[in-house]
């Protein structure tokens, strides 16, 4: 069993920044993938961006590519997003997940990945 612990979130003005931490704990294996997932009131879960922890290959989605940085220290178990130049569309609820399945490119599809984390509010106001 593998947790995952979010931090990081907050308030913060437009053009500002912030920078998610998950923490991963229990079962984890440097081949898993890990993603960030985020979730506004009313919308679907979406894609962030991902990394697979063997390659440190990256993807992003095209609304925050050039703006965020997904990162990923292995030696701690914990994975980074940096968020640049924040939008008030950035508003919602940051998840953190794990993919056990060890694909080489990360998958962007919400039921590819097997652990969540519990998720920290980002608020941007304009």
């Amino acid at each position: 069993q593998v947790q995952l612990v979010e931090s990081g979130g907050g308030l913060v003005q437009a053009g500002g920044s912030l920078r998610l931490s998950c923490a991963a704990s229990g079962r984890t294996f440097s081949t898993y993938v890990m993603g960030w997932f985020r979730q506004a009131p009313g919308k679907e879960r979406e894609f962030v961006a991902a990394i697979t922890r063997s390659t440190g290959y990256t993807v992003y989605s095209d609304s925050v590519k050039g703006r965020f940085t997904i990162a990923s220290d292995n030696a701690k178990n914990t994975v980074l997003l940096q968020m640049n130049s924040l939008k008030p569309e950035d508003t919602a609820v940051y998840y953190c997940a794990a993919d056990r399945s060890a694909r080489v490119v990360a998958s962007r599809s919400v039921f590819e990945y097997d652990y969540w984390g519990q998720g920290t509010q980002v608020t941007v106001s304009s």
